[in-house]
């Protein structure tokens, strides 16, 4: 009799497993896409949501002191070690480049104004609140003190990184019209930026704070190329030198209104893009 045949059991072996489709490429970049455009969308409804003012006020205040221990701190160092280790090509880059890390940083959280001049040209363009005015400069003013103070306690004679007149004859004239244009070209291309918030993205950066840099180069052996009233009024309320103080006030605002001026005409009434820019609601992710 003959015995019955064993059950076979299937081969398991990797040669016969059923057949898996292999990860592609195509496959790994579509989850990796996926993973980041959740990460984006995460990190652009925490930027996005507004701020009480006391946070902004906060980042205007901690913005203006870095901004101005960088500007003025290189003047202040020259002279504390002497023989002027610090060219002046970099003592008017370093202010544009920590203008535009600052910005990516710091922009949507305040807009990062760190500047008199351009809260006054928001104000004017119609797209920063009232009611946040006086605050914005408060702090601006009392980060600039409170950087010069800084660099008076650390290394002595503030006065040494402040702006002044150029000292020959019709320098404060000179001066002036410089800050003026200055200013304007500074502040247009701030106002524009904000206006374009959103397409131009990471660009706002870069345009604002290589600008900075650009008008220093070829601008700072005449006026200091400040075009900010916070970062030439902070170093001279605590050195006590005035000398040609209303330069840095006058001009900056007058060159700012000029930009106001310019923007209404070209762009006409501002969206609501250039608002959310302008109060720090708009983050710089290219869309």
């Amino acid at each position: 009799m003959t015995e019955p045949p064993l059950p076979t059991v299937p081969d398991r072996s990797p040669d016969t497993a059923p057949d898996r489709q292999p990860e592609t490429a195509p496959d790994r970049q579509a989850v990796a896409q996926l993973v980041g455009s959740r990460y984006l969308i995460k990190f652009e409804q925490d930027t996005l949501r507004h701020r009480p003012l006391w946070i902004r006020v906060i980042i205007e205040f901690v913005g203006t002191f870095i901004l101005v221990t960088v500007a003025a701190g290189a003047g202040v160092i020259n002279h504390y070690a002497g023989g002027g280790p610090i060219s002046r090509t970099a003592a008017v880059i370093a202010p544009g480049a920590v203008v535009m890390a600052m910005i990516y940083a710091l922009g949507p959280l305040s807009g990062l104004h760190i500047n008199p001049a351009v809260t006054l040209a928001f104000a004017g363009r119609g797209v920063f609140k009232w009611a946040w005015i006086v605050p914005y400069l408060i702090v601006q003013l009392a980060g600039a003190v409170a950087a010069a103070l800084f660099l008076q306690g650390m290394f002595g004679h503030v006065s040494s990184g402040s702006n002044y007149p150029i000292a020959k004859p019709g320098g404060d004239w000179r001066s002036l019209v410089m800050e003026i244009v200055l200013t304007a070209i500074l502040v247009t291309v701030i106002l524009n930026t904000a206006t374009g918030y959103r397409s131009i993205g990471h660009n706002a950066a870069l345009a604002v704070g290589s600008t900075v840099a650009l008008l220093g180069l070829f601008a700072s052996p005449i006026s200091g190329a400040s075009m900010n009233p916070a970062r030439t009024l902070g170093p001279d309320l605590v050195s006590f030198d005035f000398n040609g103080w209303w330069i840095y006030i006058v001009g900056p605002v007058v060159g700012a209104l000029l930009a106001v001026l310019l923007i209404g005409l070209v762009r006409g009434t501002p969206d609501s893009d250039e608002r959310e820019a302008a109060e720090g609601g708009a983050l710089p992710i290219e869309r």
